[in-house]
């Protein structure tokens, strides 16, 4: 069976990927397991460019096919914060709890029309023979007032989903995964490396 990197090294991602690319005849593993350690410098300046970022870097160094996203929050109102900075926002350390309530409070007194965010997640895959393949993927939603759900990570607490009354984290993961900005993406390249019969 063919290896495929993810460069990440989110097991919640993890988790979500190998949810969705399940049934592609394909390992998948993560940076971790396939042994592979490098901090690579996302300094792109769209979700695009820094997940084509990662996935180059780590597939020069693993010599074998690469996938990689760059995901992130963007806030209508807050002139979409915090975009591709949304791992970065307020700090690498600081919790999501932190975050989450920070982005509660700037939006304080906004009225909900105006409180339109969507989640976006691109997905680039790499190979060694230097095909490239990049899809993007996108969730519409509000932000919430307060936090609510356990099943999310990051921002899913705060991201509500006017149509579904309740917010990303409160979705349960097989639903999620079908709606997910992320889920919307994998299914794109799912169909890119199926096409391109890259699996065979």
């Amino acid at each position: 069976m063919r290896k495929m990197i993810f460069a990440t090294g989110n097991e919640n991602k993890m988790v979500e990927i190998r949810e969705i690319l399940g049934d592609l005849p394909l390992e998948i593993q993560s940076m971790k397991e396939a042994g592979v350690y490098a901090d690579v410098v996302e300094n792109g300046s769209t979700f695009e460019e820094n997940a084509l970022i990662k996935a180059r870097a780590i597939c020069k160094l693993a010599g074998q096919m690469v996938l990689a996203d760059d995901s992130g929050l963007e806030i209508d109102y807050l002139n979409k914060e915090p975009g591709i900075y949304s791992a970065r926002y307020m700090g690498e350390d600081t919790s999501y709890r932190i975050k989450n309530q920070n982005l509660i409070q700037r939006l304080e007194g906004v009225p909900d029309e105006k409180r339109t965010a969507r989640f976006v997640c691109a997905i680039a895959a790499v190979f060694p023979d230097g095909r490239e393949f990049v899809v993007r993927g996108t969730i519409e939603g509000r932000i919430g007032y307060e936090e609510r759900g356990e099943n999310g990570f990051g921002y899913d607490p705060i991201f509500y989903l006017p149509e579904r009354g309740m917010t990303t984290a409160e979705l349960p993961p097989e639903e999620k995964n079908l709606i997910s900005h992320r889920g919307v993406a994998l299914r794109k390249m799912k169909e890119i490396l199926e096409k391109e019969e890259i699996l065979k």
